[in-house]
């Protein structure tokens, strides 16, 4: 059966035109500039246009979660882009990290885990995978679940050398709830996070204990 004209997903990368391509800043991180044109909805092409776009590689985020104690672990950094915003620039956040050429996602995760929280998970579970804002950069972000156990979890963390000064804190999985109901917990990856875990908290409770 033929698909619907208004079904979603019919055009794919085949359905752009790239003219141009070019990096226009390189340092901690790097720019590039498109020249494009793409498919439309009605039928043709649009006109030549130009974009800028942030050209980021991929990270991996863990949620810790000890599903006998309940609780999970979160970790508060500074962060310059929430300079300027009624709120304090020091987030609380996943485990995360960007992922190195040849590293799996799985592997990322036990990496960032043991250097910014000193957590082991013994079991990772999948969450989601999703594009951070894809009008203006093309990172992907890979979330999951990891198995802890946070006896004795918390405390300072993070290397000298990349200039990392992290706080793990241990939080209860309702007290992580309430700052997000009340957005004191504002970042995309810790939102999907635990907006996931508060939906399958039960099935992994009983099935890691």
């Amino acid at each position: 059966m033929p698909k619907s004209p208004t079904a979603p997903f019919q055009f794919t990368s085949d359905d752009v035109r790239i003219e141009s391509q070019e990096t226009v800043f390189e340092g901690f991180f790097r720019m590039g500039r498109l020249r494009l044109s793409h498919a439309r909805f009605a039928g043709g092409y649009t006109e030549t246009i130009q974009r800028e776009l942030f050209l980021r590689g991929d990270a991996t985020c863990v949620l810790p979660y000890d599903p006998a104690r309940d609780e999970v672990v979160l970790l508060e950094q500074f962060r310059p882009g929430a300079l300027w915003r009624d709120q304090s620039p020091w987030l609380l956040e996943l485990v995360a990290g960007m992922d190195e050429p040849g590293e799996s996602a799985e592997e990322v995760a036990h990496r960032e885990g043991e250097e910014e929280a000193g957590l082991r998970f013994a079991r990772l579970e999948p969450i989601c995978r999703y594009l951070v804002s894809p009008g203006g950069t093309t990172e992907m972000v890979r979330l999951f679940c990891g198995l802890i156990s946070s006896e004795g979890a918390g405390g300072l963390y993070g290397l000298e050398a990349e200039n990392e000064d992290i706080r793990a804190h241990v939080l209860s999985l309702a007290e992580a709830l309430a700052m997000l109901d009340d957005g004191r917990i504002n970042n995309a990856a810790a939102i999907i996070a635990l907006q996931w875990l508060s939906i399958h908290r039960e099935r992994l409770r009983e099935a890691w204990q």
